[in-house]
């Protein structure tokens, strides 16, 4: 980890520890590795009994027109509904949605032993099961009225661009992308789902933490949703496809299916629409420690995807 204090000022982090833990001391505010979005740090301090004591503070950064305490009330009650049910998630401890204590909206949460496991992993099927066990997990829990106040509706999320009149530009400037838009927009209505179920709506390898060989921590929840649990399989199998790991991405779709008991339905539909995301900026695109898109691997996944539909 980087040392800085960043925009997290040492006042900002004193006053957010006299709220959660009294008589504390401040030691360190640090930067943690694969910080992708947002302004996160990790707070160190020492409580009253001499023991460490660690918590993260994340805070909202601009996006387009998102309304930044609406997205710290999302995340941080996605992480409450987590811990009740025993998901690896880190602990929901403070909301601040308007920024009286961090200067902007934020939440903080107890920190969790992990590290991203951003490049292929050592044993890839293992890797695959325990992703997607954990999704299972995940995928178990329902969403109720009370749960889709604060959420997204993911269905929508995940099919953003056939909100338009015409296909986006960048899909008309992609190879296919103007045709699988047509195609998309006319097989959306016929789509039938399952009860809603919690979303994460970008799981992958940047967004989950591993400690000793096991799931530590799901996270980046701030677009946390309900909809169609074949979302996050697909964009899932995406990534892994995009590895160049077809295989586990297999054994992932397999496994799952067998945790929850029953085929996944609207797989086809669902991977097309994941495959509209590397071309916003498919030369930006990262898996694997790679930059880039290979459009060959790419190509080949929307191909095999339109066989399902």
């Amino acid at each position: 980890m980087k040392e800085s204090i960043g925009n997290l000022s040492e006042q900002n982090a004193r006053t957010l520890l006299n709220i959660i833990a009294p008589g504390s001391v401040l030691t360190s505010i640090t930067i943690p590795d694969g910080s992708f979005s947002n302004y996160t740090h990790i707070v160190t301090a020492q409580l009253k009994d001499g023991s460490p004591y660690q918590i993260v503070v994340r805070r909202y950064k601009v996006f387009g027109d998102y309304d930044r305490g609406e997205k710290a009330r999302r995340e941080f009650k996605t992480f409450e509904l987590l811990n009740q049910h025993k998901v690896p998630a880190p602990e929901a401890l403070y909301l601040d949605e308007t920024g009286d204590v961090l200067e902007i909206p934020g939440i903080v949460t107890r920190f969790v032993k992990g590290s991203l496991m951003m490049d292929t992993p050592p044993e890839p099927l293992d890797w695959a099961r325990k992703l997607a066990r954990t999704l299972a997990k995940i995928h178990s829990i329902s969403c109720g009225e009370e749960e889709q106040k604060f959420l997204l509706k993911g269905n929508v999320e995940a099919t953003w661009f056939l909100k338009y009149d015409l296909p986006p530009q960048y899909m008309q400037e992609y190879p296919g992308g103007a045709d699988l838009w047509h195609m998309l927009r006319e097989l959306s209505p016929k789509i039938q789902a399952d009860a809603p179920v919690l979303l994460h709506i970008d799981y992958w390898s940047g967004n989950i933490l591993w400690h000793e060989n096991e799931i530590s921590a799901v996270i980046d929840w701030e677009e946390a949703a309900y909809g169609d649990p074949t979302v996050d399989i697909a964009y899932a199998r995406l990534n892994m496809v995009l590895m160049d790991l077809p295989d586990a991405a297999d054994e992932f779709l397999r496994v799952y299916e067998l945790e929850m008991g029953h085929r996944i339905k609207n797989l086809g539909f669902w991977e097309l629409a994941a495959s509209v995301r590397p071309m916003v900026d498919p030369q930006d695109w990262k898996v694997a420690g790679t930059s880039g898109l290979n459009s060959s691997i790419f190509l080949k996944f929307i191909e095999d995807a339109k066989k399902k539909v």
